[in-house]
């Protein structure tokens, strides 16, 4: 399917006065509390932070450069910053590429040299032309912070159209520009989220999905609503596009959009929030006045379009189906009950497929690690693609007609390597390989079970320098994610490297909620579940400490965005277990998520506590900002948001930090980083990314009390 082409672009009140008050050994900025009381299926409910939720106030704008100032005093004194940023910095700057994509004649990829703070994209005739730059996002900011969230190349690779964000922001513009000459032409489209352009095949115009433009100056905030699709015609201004497909009936609903390979047909995703469930409608474009029809009419499961031959189209769905499986409609006699089964369900889940060479490229999970089998378009098994060792892998793209594509391969201690596959010969071949400032082979990774609360069994990938001892002494970091389906699998990062060199173990939870067993699984840690997701994380802490890995003033734990709400609610349910916390742009109100921007839309995943009254009891218990507990011995805590987050708002973060150091007991720190410039996390630039994995490892290098290797 021809959509908006994302290339693997190789890379987280006020003051009453200004007198600090003191929490045992750490002084914090004196926030005052309100009278804010809300009500909930009878049950009263204090937001004394509630004035934090206003980001451009002056009392919060003197709150924010306060707890910056903390935090800054806290770091200044660490004589390890300097040689930590500097050594990942030697880590990180190696060359990366992205996995070639072909239109025409012409192949695309991103390349970045090492340090630069975006990637850019370039373009050659031919795999091995010379590559001229088609955009650098690094020319666009002088700090770097206008990233390249999506990149569409029309079918002959002659136009481009790039969705650009800016600090981080998940608004995006869209810009177009001629290939060959990098001339941009005066086509600009705003106001759009989460896609870009999906071009027709004579160029002419673009599909692309948008919202009704926010209030003014609270574009930050404002709840988005009713998405649409429109179609731009090139050449003309954006207040003439018109309006193809919307869902009067329903403003939280998500839409997609794609054309199909051979320009025939446009299609249409229609999914409720973030719920997996979607509907599809069609339309004919070679018929202008053609109606879009219904491919799927119901959302009882998820519907992804793989591609198609003619009125023959294969779809990945998970109907009847919770690990998925790949049927077959035809337009002709879309009836259900003349859907085929191609690809039957198997034990690992199928994550992904896509149609190159007349051949189903089917990319599975089992227990966490890809595996790739090929089939032909009436599901006859057609072997294997073998893979370099054990961890993850991406790309596969291309068309129903290609003989060849491109993926990267990865794990823990391996970047990503760009492999071509000749579909002809079934053969693989390294395409780009990084060279490398460290030896993968002083590391190893290993993969343990851990029996839960009720018994469940969770995969855990364990990585760390050769040579480790048992003793309990391990200074760890646990990571997890745990929730929207998203499955955690082996992939590189430089600061995890870093990690492991100072003697540090690397563990990756793939806990209920996630998508790592299907559908089941994620449903086993949704709404009312959701304390399973909780329980896994704490069982593998639990494990990890027992088995003499770490123990619990070495561990710590991390996670972002519902990562960073699943450190937040562990942290206050078990306070005692752990040495150190990093909750990163986590939703932490879980009363008030669905307040600001797309939060509404989770309301899939977390139930709706102002709506339903057993959702709301359950989200209550464990909501990290009203569990919080006065006189309560916290672990060492640093708390990382960004000022332009417009995913997970904020004040999430600002709330929860005031509410702990009000109620901290103990001597540990609980510390708030507020980035500038920056969003969710999505193209922040390298060097602020280096700025805040200096400081976090500085940090815990004191919290643990580790001897750093420097």
């Amino acid at each position: 399917m021809r959509a908006a082409t994302v290339l693997l672009l190789v890379s987280t009140f006020g003051l009453a006065a200004q007198q600090p008050r003191s929490s045992t050994m750490f002084s914090y900025p004196k926030a005052h509390t309100g009278p804010q009381t809300d009500t909930y299926f009878g049950t009263k409910v204090a937001d004394p932070f509630r004035w934090l939720e206003d980001l451009d106030s002056p009392e919060t704008r003197a709150w924010i450069d306060a707890e910056n100032k903390v935090t800054a005093d806290y770091l200044a004194p660490l004589t390890t910053r300097p040689a930590i940023q500097k050594r990942l910095e030697q880590i990180v700057n190696f060359e990366r590429y992205g996995s070639p994509e072909k239109h025409g004649s012409r192949y695309f990829y991103g390349h970045n040299t090492g340090l630069q703070n975006q990637t850019p994209v370039y373009w050659a005739e031919g795999l091995t032309g010379e590559p001229h730059i088609l955009i650098d996002p690094n020319t666009l900011a002088k700090d770097g912070t206008i990233a390249l969230n999506s990149l569409s190349i029309t079918d002959d690779g002659t136009l481009a159209a790039t969705a650009l964000a800016e600090a981080g922001s998940d608004w995006q513009k869209i810009h177009v520009r001629e290939v060959a000459t990098g001339r941009e032409l005066p086509d600009v489209i705003q106001w759009t989220k989460f896609g870009g352009a999906a071009w027709l095949l004579d160029n002419s115009g673009f599909f692309y999905g948008g919202y009704d433009a926010p209030p003014d100056g609270d574009a930050l905030k404002a709840t988005n609503y009713f998405m649409k699709i429109f179609f731009h015609k090139l050449g003309t201004p954006q207040s003439e596009d018109k309006m193809i497909f919307e869902r009067k009936d329903d403003k939280e609903i998500f839409l997609g959009t794609g054309v199909t390979d051979e320009g025939r047909y446009l299609i249409v995703y229609q999914g409720k929030g973030t719920s997996p469930n979607n509907v599809l409608a069609i339309k004919d474009l070679s018929h202008p006045d053609a109606k879009i029809l219904n491919l799927i009419d119901k959302p009882d499961a998820a519907y992804s379009p793989i591609g198609n031959n003619g009125t023959r189209f294969w779809l990945l769905t998970t109907l009847d189906a919770s690990n998925g499986k790949v049927i077959e409609v035809d337009l002709e006699h879309p009836e259900r009950e003349y859907w085929k089964t191609i690809v039957p369900e198997s034990k690992s889940k199928l994550e992904s497929v896509t149609l190159v060479h007349r051949t189903l490229i089917a990319n599975y999970l089992t227990d966490a690690r890809n595996e790739v089998k090929l089939f032909s378009e009436e599901g006859k098994p057609l072997g294997t693609v073998e893979l370099p060792g054990v961890g993850t892998v991406g790309g596969f793209g291309g068309k129903r007609e290609d003989t060849e594509t491109f993926y990267t391969f990865t794990n823990f201690t391996t970047p990503g390597t760009v492999y071509r596959l000749d579909l002809a010969t079934g053969k693989s071949s390294i395409y780009r390989e990084p060279k490398l400032s460290f030896q993968p082979a002083e590391f190893e990774t290993k993969q343990v079970f851990v029996t839960s609360k009720d018994g469940t069994k969770i995969p855990v990938f364990l990585s760390y320098k050769k040579g480790l001892k048992l003793d309990g002494n391990n200074p760890t970091i646990l990571y997890a994610y745990g929730g929207f389906g998203v499955s955690l699998t082996p992939a590189f990062s430089s600061s995890r490297i870093f990690w492991m060199q100072q003697g540090g173990i690397y563990a990756q939870a793939g806990l209920r909620g996630g998508g790592e067993y299907g559908e089941t699984w994620h449903e086993a840690g949704m709404k009312l579940k959701k304390q399973n997701v909780f329980d896994d994380f704490i069982a593998c802490a639990e494990w990890l400490i027992a088995n003499k890995y770490t123990s619990t003033p070495k561990l710590a734990i991390q996670g972002g965005s519902n990562g960073g709400l699943l450190v937040g609610a562990v942290t206050t349910q078990r306070p005692e277990l752990f040495g150190a916390t990093l909750p990163a742009v986590g939703v932490m109100d879980m009363l008030r998520f669905d307040k600001f921007t797309v939060g509404w839309g989770w309301k899939q995943e977390y139930g709706s506590p102002s709506e339903d009254e057993a959702e709301f009891h359950a989200i209550y218990k464990y909501s990290p900002l009203h569990t919080l507990k006065p006189g309560t011995k916290y672990p060492a805590t640093m708390i990382t948001t960004a000022d332009h987050d417009d995913r997970v708002f904020p004040a999430h973060s600002f709330k929860f930090a005031a509410q702990m150091q009000a109620d901290q007991a103990g001597p540990a720190p609980v510390l708030i980083r507020i980035e500038t410039r920056a969003g969710h996390g999505g193209g922040m630039p390298i060097t602020k990314q280096l700025e805040m994995s200096t400081d976090i490892y500085a940090f815990l290098i004191k919290e643990l009390k580790m001897t750093p290797q420097l």
